[in-house]
């Protein structure tokens, strides 16, 4: 499928996750899938059901059916932690809305569970992305545009994945114009043309510089907020906010505080 339409150079890992909510820093992971495509067509399947260890609020269950007592015996994210990286090493990785959020969400479950994971270093390709450019509605309409079908496992993981599967091969025979590869394809379709510094995308790297992207300073460059209130810097370090975001603003502040001329554009490697 994907494979006969995409030049694979490793493994491609399309997941999907379902959570007890839409807070990446609060919330937890219930379900996970991964699929595992590689270059020769072969397929791995990684598929858990997780106890949150946290009460499911009653509207997300509403979502993707899964309950507290679905989930009582089930292990802990922290259990599975160690098999899921393993299972992503190596691997580009696909999803959809997956830097929006699962990307994000499964950072905090890998950082609590003491596993460092590098996910700027692997190509990440968001079918999201390409389907709001190209037409712009949900998984299910692009399940139903791309593919003919309809989508009856909408806000299962597993099906979610395989549903997004589906709508990128679909994406990938409609568009002729789109990469054959998966690095330029990831270059093609980056979020929003920027960059996230930090998993909860607290700050974003544009044109080389890195922008605040939340409260009253959003959209203001890091230099005009030193420059107006320097003292926002010192605050995010102390409040709790990730620790790749805090890693990079005191690499910021590091370099601002040498002096003139040793302002950082951005450049820095920032791991997440």
């Amino acid at each position: 499928m994907i494979e006969s339409r995409l030049a694979l150079t490793r493994p491609l890992v399309v997941l999907d996750t379902e959570t007890t909510g839409t807070y990446p820093a609060r919330d937890r992971i219930v379900e996970i899938a991964c699929i595992k495509i590689h270059p020769d067509g072969r397929r791995e399947t990684f598929h858990r059901l997780v106890n949150p260890t946290i009460p499911i609020p009653p509207e997300s269950s509403r979502i993707h059916g899964i309950t507290d007592e679905r989930v009582a015996q089930e292990p802990p994210f922290v259990a599975i932690a160690r098999e899921l990286s393993d299972f992503l090493v190596d691997c580009d990785l696909c999803g959809y809305n997956i830097e929006g959020f699962d990307l994000p969400i499964l950072y905090f479950e890998l950082t609590r569970a003491g596993i460092e994971f590098d996910f700027a270093a692997r190509c990440v390709v968001d079918a999201q992305v390409i389907f709001f450019k190209e037409e712009g509605r949900t998984l299910s309409d692009a399940l139903r545009f791309y593919a003919g079908e309809e989508h009856a496992g909408a806000h299962g993981a597993l099906a979610d994945a395989e549903a997004t599967a589906r709508v990128l091969a679909g994406q990938l025979d409609r568009y002729t114009h789109l990469p054959r590869n998966v690095a330029d394809l990831a270059v093609h379709y980056a979020t929003s043309g920027t960059r996230p510094l930090d998993p909860e995308r607290k700050a974003i790297l544009r044109d080389g510089a890195p922008f605040v992207n939340f409260g009253q300073n959003r959209g203001k460059s890091f230099d005009q907020v030193f420059g107006e209130e320097p003292g926002f810097f010192d605050w995010i370090l102390r409040a709790d906010f990730s620790a790749p975001l805090k890693k990079f603003v005191e690499k910021y502040l590091a370099e601002k505080r040498k002096g003139p001329g040793s302002t950082p554009r951005g450049q820095q490697k920032i791991d997440f």
